[in-house]
């Protein structure tokens, strides 16, 4: 069994804020914005608070902040 199996596993509501966040609903992960990827709560890194998301990586955030159209295409 993974981590995502279980009883206990189902998705976090969480507000992001600079630098922390703020579980609305527990979970145990929330979903990539841009990839859809299962992020476990304890590994998530990169989120935007202007659009309440959360990225599965570095890469992923930079693709929304381009899709946002804060950086170049």
């Amino acid at each position: 069994m993974n981590r995502f199996e279980g009883a206990g596993a189902r998705p976090a509501k969480l507000r992001y804020l600079d630098g922390d966040f703020q579980v609305v609903v527990p979970g145990t992960y929330v979903l990539c914005a841009i990839t859809g990827q299962q992020i476990p709560i304890d590994e998530l890194k990169y989120w935007s608070v202007a659009r309440q998301e959360a990225y599965v990586d570095v890469i992923a955030s930079f693709e929304a902040e381009k899709r946002a159209g804060t950086l170049p295409a």
